[in-house]
């Protein structure tokens, strides 16, 4: 059987024991961790590290020395 679509996936978790259910939240767990970048940016987002270049990014937008991506 091939899931070829989330309908698919979703209709086949469904299916799935709880024990299976747990099962599956601990691979995603285990697979799907935030990478090494997020957790640093996160991180130094928490410890206010950023917060002088928000700032800075902040007043530039404000005076007009941004432009649009």
């Amino acid at each position: 059987m091939t899931m070829s679509t989330v309908k698919d996936i979703e209709t086949a978790i469904g299916k799935l024991t709880p024990q299976e259910c747990e099962e599956l939240r601990e691979w995603f767990d285990e697979h799907h961790r935030p990478q090494p970048i997020d957790r640093r940016l996160r991180a130094d987002l928490n410890a206010g590290r950023m917060d002088d270049r928000i700032q800075r990014a902040l007043t530039d937008h404000t005076a007009g020395r941004t432009q649009p991506l």
